[in-house]
């Protein structure tokens, strides 16, 4: 059985505080947050209110519904040639971004792609980044406080 290790809110809230501090040291402002469902709703969120900028969703669900896949507003969006802030709890694998980041390739917004974890090992590189982990020395599940509301962390 596979090894979980839970990320409770107090390191939530220290990789959302990091995760602005990297925007704001940057060149990048985000017009707009695209949170991926439903991992990256919540992260989205607090971003959003830190950030005091707009939130929506995004479906892309790539391991259990692969045929609700819904990113029409954000294509509308990025029509507009906007500065974008894409969204997740944790970049895994990177097949998500990754499918996220080919599906607007032809619009001129500027995108950037934030994580709560970045797995070091991952084919995908996000922007900015909570915390970082390497699923090849550490493979075990990460268990985020919204998806286990009895872990009191």
């Amino acid at each position: 059985m596979e090894k979980k290790e839970y990320f409770g809110q107090k390191e939530i809230e220290l990789a959302l505080v990091e995760i602005k501090n990297q925007i704001h040291q940057s060149n990048f402002s985000p017009e707009i947050i695209f949170s991926i469902n439903r991992g990256g709703c919540i992260p989205g969120v607090y971003l959003s209110h830190l950030l005091n900028i707009p939130h929506y969703v995004i479906d892309v669900q790539l391991r259990d519904q692969k045929d609700n896949i819904n990113i029409s507003n954000l294509l509308e969006s990025a029509k507009l040639e906007r500065n974008i802030l894409i969204v997740d709890d944790i970049n895994d694998t990177g097949a998500t971004f990754n499918f996220v980041k080919n599906s607007i390739t032809d619009y001129k917004s500027n995108f950037r792609y934030a994580s709560l974890i970045e797995n070091k090992s991952s084919k995908f590189k996000v922007d900015f980044k909570g915390k970082i982990i390497d699923k090849k020395i550490n493979p075990n599940w990460i268990v985020f406080q919204w998806e286990n509301l009895n872990q009191s962390n």
